[in-house]
């Protein structure tokens, strides 16, 4: 989910308010029932399986399919791009960095640029990295400034992201199978060598020669066996959970030039609402003038694998669409004749499991510093943090093989976490991911083994911005597998 984020003595807070949920857990009951051995069909073989079509499962998709590799899309709902679309996040988060240059690239940069003029609203690149205080000012009331610079952060038309990321997915060749739910990893010799999943034709099983855990939660990695970590910082907001929604028939520039004008009314509007409700949030712009997006309230307390937590904050929500509704018709200007348009088809999820990779991204990693293994550059926290360069490692779980596991769950701490669960750092982390599984299908490797100069060839090729810079030492490093034992117990 898009934030607004701040950096102070070192560590990350955000403006952003987060409520304490009352999170009431069902008690176990200690008892078990016993399934009985059965027979699974196998439903199909294919080189690479990527379970999960959310931004990092569709970029992996379509890097492995591009490479040749005979690659399977398995998602659970009817759509692609997770919570980029079904969960409304339509804000994508910065891929410039503070100078205004664009470093997340590749596939990012050829996804939107797909979408047609009506369906993108944000800044020209002309004024990327403008620190001209009227005019970040003016951007940062539409999510595209912060820390007084304009960046590169456009809200989409959740249906034509949809309608992009299939139809890239099939132009690459790779398969899609909607309607089926990753439940299980399938084994062998200890390795990851496909997944069962549950449908409407009952359960089956995919074998694949490297799998891509794009679920965004960790459900394979987990269920194989991979250690994660599950640590918050209860500062922030990464751990917290909602469904968005959308109101149409608004007004928002009449609302911004309000916000804007007249904040002190402002404020003592989103006062009263915190009275009245509790759990209050203010609107964001879209891509359109006439839909309001609300990306919160932001709720705390929750779990993001416990299924009665997950009913909880979608029954919280939705009550809650109502309220604003009621308060904003009432009290804010441009909302007189809003309408609820849509809540999200997905929870939004920030934060469940992270896994414990060969390689991983921590705090002290925000120098500057160029990893050998690096597969893509992530805009930094703020203009008082270099670039940060993204590894390898931190796709690759510590022991297991035959999986690699892209977007939200990657190897971090918690505060990195903050902004390598963003759409686009998943799109960048999803399609080296890709890529590398269709090599090591292709080389019969381990995921572990693949040639970090061959990966980070290919991912050249298809217009990732890497660190010019020479990393130190990197001419001992040949494959993923020397670049993270030389990492190990950072």
């Amino acid at each position: 989910m898009g934030t607004n984020s701040e950096a102070q003595g070192g560590r990350l807070f955000f403006r952003s308010e987060t409520f304490a949920g009352d999170a009431r857990r069902r008690p176990p009951t200690g008892e078990t029932v016993t399934e009985a051995a059965r027979e699974i069909p196998i439903h199909a073989q294919c080189d690479v399986l990527v379970v999960g079509g959310g931004p990092a499962g569709v970029a992996a998709a379509v890097a492995a399919g591009r490479r040749g590799a005979r690659t399977l899309l398995l998602e659970r709902n009817n759509h692609l791009g997770g919570l980029s679309t079904g969960g409304l996040v339509v804000w994508i988060d910065r891929m410039t960095d503070w100078s205004g240059r664009k470093v997340i690239r590749g596939f990012a940069e050829e996804f939107l640029g797909r979408l047609p003029p009506g369906a993108i609203a944000g800044p020209p690149p002309a004024a990327w990295g403008s620190r001209d205080a009227a005019t970040a000012a003016w951007w940062q009331l539409r999510t595209a400034a912060f820390h007084g610079v304009v960046t590169h952060s456009p809200t989409c038309d959740p249906e034509v992201m949809k309608l992009a990321a299939m139809e890239m997915v099939l132009e690459s060749g790779a398969e899609i199978l909607f309607h089926a739910w990753g439940a299980e990893p399938l084994m062998e010799e200890g390795a990851v060598r496909g997944a069962i999943f549950e449908s409407k034709q009952g359960r089956r099983a995919i074998r694949a020669a490297c799998v891509v855990d794009a679920t965004g939660d960790g459900d394979l990695f987990a269920r194989a066996g991979a250690a994660f970590d599950a640590d918050i910082d209860e500062n922030d907001i990464h751990h917290c959970m909602n469904t968005s929604w959308l109101f149409g028939g608004v007004n928002m520039p009449r609302y911004q030039r309000w916000r804007a004008e007249e904040p002190e009314a402002f404020g003592a509007f989103m006062q009263r609402g915190r009275e009245r409700f509790r759990y209050f949030e203010r609107a964001f712009a879209s891509w359109r003038d006439d839909v309001a997006l609300f990306l919160g309230p932001r709720l705390s307390g929750y779990s993001a694998v416990d299924v009665d937590d997950l009913t909880a904050v979608e029954i919280q929500s939705h009550r809650l669409m109502a309220q604003h509704l009621e308060h904003y018709r009432a009290e804010a200007p441009g909302f007189r004749n809003a309408w609820m348009m849509l809540s999200a088809p997905q929870i939004g999820i920030r934060h469940a499991r992270r896994l414990r990779g060969a390689g991983s991204v921590l705090r002290s990693d925000w120098d500057g510093r160029v990893r050998a293994d690096e597969i893509g550059v992530s805009p930094s926290l703020a203009p008082k943090f270099p670039n940060v360069s993204v590894p390898y490692g931190a796709l690759v779980p510590e022991r297991l093989d035959g999986l690699l596991a892209p977007g939200r769950h990657l190897s971090c701490d918690s505060n990195s976490h903050s902004f390598l669960r963003e759409i686009p750092q998943c799109w960048l982390t999803g399609q080296a991911a890709g890529l590398a599984a269709a090599i090591a299908a292709d080389r019969n490797l381990a995921s572990r083994a693949v040639p970090i100069a061959e990966l980070q060839a290919g991912l050249r090729k298809e217009g990732v911005h890497l660190s010019d810079a020479e990393p130190a030492g990197s001419e001992e490093f040949q494959t993923a597998s020397s670049c993270i034992s030389a990492t190990e117990g950072r």
